[in-house]
């Protein structure tokens, strides 16, 4: 699988995990399972909502204070999907323990140093995979906070991404990640806002410091609408997923999309992200030459010789040969061989070095071929598999069944079993 982001809006944490969730509704259970072994049920309620902007339709992710009921677009959720102190001022919990809450002023803040943060998430119940991940995310922020700041990231102390609600957000996206098992990911161009965001450092230009550091390398473009479009926690989950620039020119099947939104209401546009989720196509289209001609006049012993030196020739994918009938009633042989497009003129020569013909046609052709791989098994049996539209078969080579000294019946137990052990090792 390969999973394009197309952050339209911009991307924040809650997005991403909202299209994430919209693509694969069946995973909003295993995420709040996640927060639950992460040690944030008692502090935060995450719900997956619908959501309609009038234009669109998708889901948001609402993560609230204490199991609080969320209270729709009313702005008491990060409206700018930025720095969340920058309109809620949620308190920060305690870096040691996230089910605890600092009280109940919401200006009281408090820092998390990312040495203990990563202590908590190591120490947590969550699966190890999700751990690393999210381990892995909070320290591409560590490390880009550290280097706007002039230190080192053991001590850097987060203020808004220390946040329970920031820390949940990627949570839930590490579990995402994990559970979907793409291969790759690409990403498009960013929009890079305009103005200003107000932060626990003061009034900082949009995109923040540390984002810009995150998103070295990426794509972006200005689209003309103000305010903050990557935050910090958006910017790490792109730069730990280290995506493409686009999803490659190999065919590929769009499988499901998913729409995630911001609560900001962007002028002219929806303020979404949308994951466009890709298979690899099952038929793949592309091109072959084919060179035909036909031999009267050369024996059938030297024919078949000249053919075996035409099927060594690089470029070339197949040689056969038909009996027909050519002029005068004579018997002769029509050969056709298959070559990559870029070794017509190479392999035309070969024909004519190997066999008699004076003259022959080629011509380029669309093809449809399906994906497949050689294997070998422990036994030392090569098998082909291709991957089917109703799913991969396998075939063993009757070469190697040639060294079973036995019935038709072993060897034909032989091949299954090769089969069978190359289908087992691909799933």
């Amino acid at each position: 699988m390969h999973i394009h982001v197309d952050a339209v809006g911009g991307i924040a944490g809650d997005m991403f995990v909202a299209a994430m969730l919209d693509a694969w509704p069946d995973f909003a259970g295993l995420v709040q399972e996640n927060l639950r072994l992460a040690g944030l049920e008692s502090c935060v309620r995450a719900e997956v909502l619908a959501h309609d902007d009038g234009v669109l339709t998708g889901r948001r992710f609402d993560v609230t204070k204490g199991g609080s009921k969320p209270s729709g677009d009313s702005g008491d959720r990060h409206p700018d999907h930025h720095h969340r102190h920058d309109h809620d001022h949620h308190p920060h919990v305690h870096s040691h323990d996230l089910s605890h809450q600092d009280g109940n002023d919401d200006h009281d803040h408090h820092h998390t140093h990312w040495r203990e943060l990563r202590a908590m998430l190591e120490a947590s119940r969550l699966p190890e995979n999700v751990k690393r991940l999210a381990i892995g995310i909070f320290q591409e922020l560590a490390e880009a906070e550290a280097a706007v700041h002039g230190k080192k990231a053991e001590n850097v102390a987060f203020h808004e991404v220390g946040n329970w609600d920031s820390i949940a957000d990627i949570v839930a996206a590490a579990t995402l990640i994990e559970a979907v098992h793409a291969q790759s990911w690409s990403v498009g161009s960013l929009p890079i806002g305009r103005g200003f965001v107000d932060t626990d450092h003061g009034r900082l230009p949009v995109p923040a410091p540390a984002t810009t550091l995150l998103l070295r390398g990426f794509a972006f473009h200005d689209d003309g609408r103000h305010g903050e479009r990557i935050t910090p926690t958006g910017a790490a989950i792109l730069r730990y997923l280290n995506p493409a620039t686009s999803i490659g020119h190999k065919p590929r099947v769009l499988d499901r999309t998913g729409i995630g939104f911001g609560a900001r209401r962007l002028p002219g546009m929806s303020n979404m992200v949308r994951v466009l989720a890709f298979t690899h196509k099952a038929v793949v289209q592309d091109q072959v030459g084919i060179l035909q001609f036909e031999i009267d006049d050369q024996s059938a012993e030297e024919l078949a010789v000249a053919l075996e030196q035409l099927r060594a020739t690089e470029g070339v994918i197949d040689v056969t040969q038909t009996p027909t009938f050519g002029k005068k009633g004579r018997m002769m042989a029509a050969i056709q061989v298959l070559t990559r497009p870029e070794a017509i003129d190479a392999v035309s020569s070969q024909c004519f070095r190997q066999t008699t013909t004076l003259g022959l046609r080629s011509r380029t052709e669309a093809r449809l071929v399906l994906p497949r791989q050689a294997v070998k098994t422990e036994d030392g049996v090569r098998v082909k598999i291709a991957e089917r539209p109703g799913g991969a078969t396998a075939k063993a080579e009757m070469d190697d069944a040639r060294s079973v000294d036995d019935s038709h019946k072993a060897r034909i137990e032989m091949r299954r079993n090769a089969e069978e052990q190359a289908l087992e090792a691909k799933q």
